[in-house]
């Protein structure tokens, strides 16, 4: 990462942690059902002035926009790689600056629920509403499709491609968190949620394997954590997200006008003001990738090259 991105997130990291009302406790290890610790509100202190070379957040630069009218579930792989399902559940590949590549059209209708493209040899693309998984290869033609009808009888609510190939489910039926071999067509790992989830009532809305750790975002109560194996390792406070995204040691989220970055494994939370130019109103959702950032709206998707 550049010298001048690492000063920017760094200045307005020490901003928002002066901002931020609460944050999360090192020793977060929630018990089943509740949310982790915070921290109690600090005294607020008036800010310092922030150091004259540390450019604005106005300088990231608008490279282009793409009109891609209620664009969906979208993705990064680990050149930079855009992959976004557009109003018609096509899923459009673009440059990491942008530029159109490939497009892969499904031979029957279906709404795509989730979309991983961080394999690089191969994309997963989920249809909920079809109960199927669809892996691409790099360049979007199709590998192999799979009825999940034909090995599990619950609803899966979310899916993801995990980096050795296995395929995460979340089994809406059974609450149940489970692994499954796309190649030798089984189920290798089932972990039950009900004792975690307790009485409240969950809303998952997406799952996502990284650094050897499966994240599952629960709208209601925040981001549940488990190993590679499927084991409950503690819970995130962090409720009221559809999607979550991962750069570095750090997931990242949408947070009204700004990028909020929270550290895995020191459990920090920082922000980054967006560009004076975005509707944070209009703002659907946000990727961060290493030289541009993507903010979708209604209307498409701006793409800026990070300072």
């Amino acid at each position: 990462m550049a010298r001048p991105l690492g000063a920017l997130l760094l200045a307005a990291g020490t901003l928002a942690a002066r901002a931020q009302a609460t944050v999360p406790n090192a020793a977060s290890v929630a018990p089943a059902a509740v949310v982790a610790p915070v921290e109690a509100p600090r005294p607020a202190t008036a800010p310092a002035p922030a150091p004259a070379e540390v450019p604005a957040a106005g300088a990231w630069a608008l490279v282009r926009t793409l009109r891609l009218p209620n664009p969906g579930a979208a993705s990064l792989d680990r050149r930079g790689g855009l992959y976004v399902a557009d109003a018609d559940n096509n899923i459009r590949q673009f440059g990491p600056e942008g530029l159109p590549l490939n497009t892969y059209a499904p031979a029957q209708p279906g709404h795509v629920g989730q979309l991983e493209a961080f394999n690089l040899t191969t994309t997963l693309v989920f249809y909920d509403d079809r109960q199927q998984l669809v892996l691409l290869d790099r360049f979007l033609a199709p590998l192999s499709e799979l009825r999940l009808a034909d090995y599990l009888d619950g609803t899966v609510r979310v899916a993801t491609l995990a980096p050795d190939g296995q395929v995460w489910l979340l089994d809406e039926s059974t609450l149940t968190l489970r692994e499954f071999d796309p190649g030798a067509l089984r189920l290798v790992q089932n972990t039950p949620l009900d004792i975690l989830i307790g009485r409240t009532r969950p809303d998952f809305r997406f799952i996502r394997q990284y650094q050897n750790n499966t994240y599952l975002v629960d709208k209601t109560t925040g981001v549940y954590v488990f190993d590679n194996l499927g084991n409950y390792k503690k819970k995130l406070p962090l409720p009221g997200l559809s999607t979550v995204g991962f750069r570095g040691d750090e997931l990242y989220y949408l947070d009204g006008g700004q990028v909020r970055f929270f550290h895995l494994y020191n459990l920090t939370s920082r922000a980054v003001a967006l560009p004076a130019a975005a509707d944070a109103g209009a703002l659907r959702q946000v990727l961060v990738g290493e030289q541009y950032a993507y903010l979708f709206t209604a209307q498409g998707v701006a793409v800026y090259r990070l300072p």
